[in-house]
């Protein structure tokens, strides 16, 4: 096997900058050494100084890492690397432009957005037997059932109206000049700011409004009398994101869920499953509050498994004899 070549003068008194000047971890300064390591092999196998490489060489090279097998978020990474170094001799006034601005890596294909079965669904919207919930007072303390009704109520609007975490917790208990979101029960609707400070009003259900009523029961119990928010924790104040997530992760290991459940599934789940019942693309995308339809686009590639139970229960050729 060949030995790798020494480092160039300037990857070596760059990685001295990053370990001393910008104190980088020993592993990411092993993760660069090998992407400049990389840099330096194309650069050598045509006896290119690096001080010569222009946009065309650099994007041949990102071709050559694509071929090797690495994925577009490594190349992503070493071309972050390669540029960072381009830039320090910039600024060295070693080299007059970086030939590495406006290389881009491949797009990474997004991974599609992960959804419960409405089997899990339902058992998490109802939620662990009042039993099991008032065995299990965990670090909540004693007051069990006004946090099971918070939770409840937190569950069916994440779930029934596909609330963005966010949007769930600036929800104000009432409406108001201030109030960036809040659910209007005699209009059977949720008022909320979502990404962009853009308003949208999304239907409300029978059971979300169930569970706000009896959440509204509950709440006094824990609020700050001065306290705005919907939501609260048992400290009477907003609630956060962090403690949904906590709430929601604890909740699902509660009845038995067989896999992490966060507060974001729960709006896949809203959309996939709404869209496998209605088809209706562009009413999911108001629904979801999309300012582009490509964005709502990724519900309708549904699994295989979801097809073809489709397929067999509606196709009158489904089901022919062979």
């Amino acid at each position: 096997m060949a030995k790798a070549a020494a480092p160039d003068d300037d990857i070596r008194r760059h990685l001295v900058h990053l370990q001393v000047e910008r104190r980088l971890a020993p592993r990411s300064l092993a993760l660069y050494a090998q992407a400049f390591a990389r840099l330096q092999a194309f650069a050598g196998a045509t006896d290119m100084p690096l001080r010569a490489a222009q946009i065309h060489h650099v994007r041949r090279w990102a071709a050559q890492l694509h071929s090797q097998g690495l994925g577009p978020r490594s190349i992503a990474l070493e071309l972050s690397a390669w540029r960072g170094l381009y830039r320090w001799l910039v600024n060295e006034a070693s080299v007059a432009h970086n030939p590495v601005e406006g290389v881009r890596a491949p797009k990474a294909a997004k991974p599609l957005p992960k959804a419960l079965s409405v089997d899990h669904a339902m058992a998490l919207a109802d939620g662990p037997s009042k039993a099991g919930a008032d065995a299990d007072a965990g670090p909540d303390g004693p007051g069990i059932p006004v946090l099971a009704a918070r939770d409840q109520c937190i569950v069916e609007l994440l779930y029934g109206c596909g609330l963005r975490v966010g949007e769930l917790v600036a929800l104000d208990a009432h409406p108001g000049a201030a109030a960036a979101g809040w659910i209007d029960a005699a209009d059977a609707s949720a008022h909320v700011l979502g990404k962009g400070s853009k308003r949208r009003s999304v239907p409300v259900g029978a059971a979300a409004l169930k569970a706000l009523r009896e959440w509204f029961e509950w709440r006094p119990q824990l609020a700050r009398a001065d306290e705005p928010a919907l939501f609260v924790s048992n400290r009477g104040t907003r609630i956060t994101a962090g403690q949904v997530r906590s709430r929601l992760k604890l909740r699902a290991l509660r009845v038995g869920l067989p896999t992490h459940v966060h507060p974001h599934m729960l709006r896949h789940s809203f959309a996939t499953h709404l869209l496998q019942s209605s088809g209706d693309l562009r009413a999911v995308q108001e629904l979801l509050g999309h300012a582009n339809i490509t964005t709502t686009q990724v519900y309708t590639q549904l699994d295989f498994g979801h097809l073809s139970k489709v397929y067999d229960a509606a196709h009158p050729r489904a089901r022919r004899k062979v």
